[in-house]
């Protein structure tokens, strides 16, 4: 391929991105009314949002329903066609339903207009058909500006679509904001994801209650060896119910047994660390980790905003959550 054919290449490829960019900057200019009605009807929803769309539409549908989902609205999507073979059944009265069609008059989409109206479910249609039969059964209409594709021939959905699916994010989007969603909300969401588990917080990874290393200050040491060997972590702590007085290591252990004779009936509160390393259970689990290189230790006890225990987490609970 020579530099002229390349050159072209690019060309083309330039003239499509103008095409859609002008598609946005129409879409931006279309904002009005409708758009804050039909954001606050979503974010007021006592059900689901569901998106219907067939088609490419219905790919764009889909991935409004994905974006909604995870940033806070109970959403999902249906397609057209399955609507009409029963998939229609899980629309509620207490749902809304975003349905999609360039043209406005898709039959698969229209066909489920009627029953959609009977169940008193409140549409919402993003069309560039504002006088489709989609428009004027919609009870908000999100209007589609779009005239040219960047098709050549004019006919492939490109520029609609990404029209389409921007007001579908910019709704998602204002709909989030005035849902006050948090960083840790969208976590919540995306526990796989490498947001989530940056904003796991110690809390999601401790152990807590029976699982938690537990004597008492007057245990003797051959007891608090065996409550170390039952947990294996290498540790147990000290003190009654969430009072946390001390803890014992493995490496208390050995340096005790270094010493020569030991004394396994003698109480561990004469040998335990008055001040064992913790961390709030609130704090993010990646600070546990910055906590555990800093003090070159692989267990923290945890606690609550009072001081009182509430669970313990160690570096392997850590790495399994895909926390470094």
């Amino acid at each position: 391929m020579n530099s002229e054919t390349s050159q072209d290449w690019i060309s083309q490829a330039k003239t499509v991105l103008d095409i859609e960019i002008e598609a946005l900057h129409d879409q931006k200019d279309a904002l009005g009314d409708t758009f804050v009605q039909a954001a606050k009807l979503i974010l007021n929803l006592k059900g689901k949002l569901v998106m219907i769309g067939m088609g490419k539409s219905g790919i764009v549908a889909r991935k409004i329903a994905a974006t909604f989902a995870s940033t806070g609205t109970p959403a999902f999507f249906v397609h057209a066609a399955e609507a009409q073979h029963g998939d229609l059944g899980m629309i509620t009265s207490d749902d809304a339903v975003l349905a999609l069609s360039h043209s406005g008059e898709t039959d698969e989409v229209c066909g489920l207009l009627p029953t959609i109206k009977r169940l008193g479910v409140p549409i919402i249609a993003m069309t560039g058909g504002v006088d489709s039969t989609l428009a004027k059964h919609a009870d908000f209409l999100l209007h589609i500006p779009v005239t040219k594709e960047a098709c050549p021939m004019n006919l492939a959905p490109t520029a609609s679509t990404t029209a389409t699916l921007a007001l579908g994010d910019a709704l998602a989007v204002v709909v989030l904001k005035h849902r006050g969603i948090q960083p840790e909300d969208f976590a919540r969401v995306h526990p796989a994801g490498s947001l989530g588990r940056r904003l796991l917080t110690v809390a999601d990874v401790m152990h807590t209650g029976s699982k938690i290393p537990m004597v008492s200050a007057n245990t003797s040491l051959k007891d608090a060896i065996y409550t170390m060997s039952s947990f294996r972590f290498g540790i147990t702590g000290v003190g009654q119910g969430h009072q946390l007085e001390g803890c014992l290591t493995d490496g208390d252990l050995r340096r005790i047994l270094q010493q020569g004779h030991v004394d396994m009936d003698m109480p561990i509160r004469h040998i335990m660390h008055p001040s064992p390393q913790s961390i709030g259970q609130t704090h993010l689990a990646t600070e546990a980790v910055r906590v555990m290189e800093e003090k070159k230790v692989t267990v923290l006890f945890v606690v609550n905003s009072t001081g009182d225990l509430t669970g313990v987490v160690h570096l392997h609970d850590l790495l399994q959550a895909g926390i470094s």
